[in-house]
Parts: C-alpha cells; sequence; structure tokens
C-alpha cells in the first residue's frame, strides 16, 4: 500500500468535499494522480474513506434518522414517509448508476472528463443562482415526494465525475423551491442510502485487494475522513444561511483551466 500519509491526505479531501458542492470524486482523482496513487486498489480505498464521510452525516443528523426508524408524530419527515422520501430520491440514480457502472469507471474516470465536469457545474450554478427564487419548501418535513423524485433525478448528473452529487441534488432542490439551507441539508441526509449502496457494492466486488496488512491505512483514512466531513459540513451550513453558491462556482472554474493545464 501507499505511505500512510497518503491515507491522511485523501482522508481530509474526501471528507472536506464530499457534502461541500465541488466534487469529491473529482477532488479524489486529481489528488490520486498527484500523489502517484491510482488503480483498482485506489480507487477501493476511495470507497472506504467514503464510508467515514457518511458515517459523520449519520452522527449528525441522527436525530432524524432514529426518527425513520421510531416515528416522531410532530416531524413529518419520519417513520415510513420519510424513508419512502428517500427511496424516491435514491432511485433514479441507482437504476442509471448500475446500467453505467462499467462506462462511467472506464471512460469517465480522468483528470479531463473531471475538468470539463467541474466547469459544467459552476455554470450552472450562475444560473440557478441567477434565477429570481420562489421558495416553497422552508423545512425537512415540507418535502414533498413530488420534489423528493425531482431531487433523485437531478443527482443522476453526480454520476459524471466532478459534477458533484451536492452541487446536483442541491440546485436541483432550489430549482424546485426548496430553501438553498433545506436543500443542502436533505442533500446530506439523501446521501446516505445511495453512497452507502453505491460503496456496499463496490466493497463487495473489491475486497479481496486488501489484506491484513492495509487495514491500518484504511483505518487512517476512514477516522480522518470522518473528521473532515463532520467539521465541512456543521461549517457548510453556517455558510449556506449568509452566502450563495456562487463561491463555490468561481473556485471550480479556476480549478478546472488548471487541471487541463497541468495535468
Amino acid at each position: 500500500m501507499a505511505p500512510w500519509y497518503v491515507a491522511i491526505i485523501l482522508g481530509i479531501v474526501e471528507g472536506l468535499t464530499e457534502f461541500l458542492p465541488i466534487s469529491s470524486t473529482g477532488h479524489l482523482i486529481i489528488t490520486g494522480y498527484l500523489l502517484d496513487f491510482t488503480g483498482p486498489r485506489a480507487e477501493t480505498f476511495e470507497i472506504v474513506i467514503q464510508l467515514g464521510a457518511i458515517l459523520a452525516v449519520v452522527l449528525l443528523y441522527w436525530d432524524r434518522f432514529i426518527g425513520l426508524l421510531f416515528p416522531d408524530a410532530n416531524k413529518k419527515f419520519s417513520g415510513v414517509y420519510g424513508l419512502w422520501l428517500l427511496f424516491l430520491t435514491s432511485l433514479p440514480a441507482s437504476v442509471i448508476g448500475l446500467l453505467t457502472h462499467s462506462y462511467i469507471k472506464q471512460y469517465l474516470f480522468g483528470p479531463k472528463t473531471v475538468a470539463i465536469a467541474l466547469a459544467v457545474g459552476a455554470v450552472l450554478i450562475f444560473i440557478v443562482e441567477g434565477k429570481e427564487k420562489h421558495e416553497t419548501t422552508l423545512s425537512l418535513d415540507e418535502i414533498t415526494p413530488k420534489l423528493a423524485l425531482g431531487i433523485g433525478c437531478f443527482q443522476c448528473l453526480a454520476l459524471w465525475p466532478g459534477f458533484s452529487r451536492s452541487a446536483a441534488t442541491i440546485m436541483g432542490g432550489m430549482i424546485l423551491g426548496a430553501k438553498r439551507t433545506v436543500a443542502a441539508e436533505y442533500s446530506f441526509i439523501a446521501a446516505v442510502p445511495i453512497m452507502f449502496a453505491a460503496t456496499g457494492y463496490d466493497l463487495m466486488k473489491n475486497y479481496q485487494l486488501f489484506s491484513n496488512n492495509d487495514i491500518l491505512f484504511l483505518a487512517i483514512g476512514f477516522f480522518v475522513s470522518f473528521i473532515s466531513a463532520w467539521l465541512a459540513v456543521k461549517v457548510f451550513i453556517i455558510l449556506l444561511g449568509k452566502l450563495t453558491l456562487r463561491p463555490f462556482a468561481v473556485y471550480r472554474l479556476v480549478l478546472a483551466p488548471l487541471i487541463l493545464l497541468f495535468l
């Protein structure tokens, strides 16, 4: 396996970017190229550290996830209804992802395609933020099945590495009438089932790539990703109460040509 510091660097990159609208997959691909850590083992390692980021969201929104198992009469987004909403959001990308998984791995996991996705996503962020907002969904408990499915359809854009699942779902929620912070929080929660399914699928296929000697390396990446994601989500929600998504679009537009120039 690679040196231990590679696990730390990738863990930080994964945790900080997984739930921000800048694409964790894209950043991991770029960072992997820079660290000369690529190939099947690297890709599976990135799947493992995603689980750390998922765990951070589960703990941050623990009351909401507990509410899915033990319905809260005061919260509509709970119990069977909440699970139904998450199912609707996860369905489109799950189906399309299963059908196109091999193609995406073969043709879209590279610096050039990531750079293009970053730029395209940035332009769309500017377009969405430039439109007049008609906010009709002001809390998680006001999310409807129609909105959940609509966000799920937008989430399919995230199958293109570099576009960002967070960007796709937050923009989708905003376009469909959700308040920016509500769209972001629902994006975090809705990420858990589809990311868990995707990571589980990849791990079942590729767990044999690792040996007992790799456990410490995997654990370091997992833990660092967890801590980084915890901090990133908390700060991001605070920022969204004061800022738009435009600063992230600017960052994407700056990063995209740098990738094309140097990678």
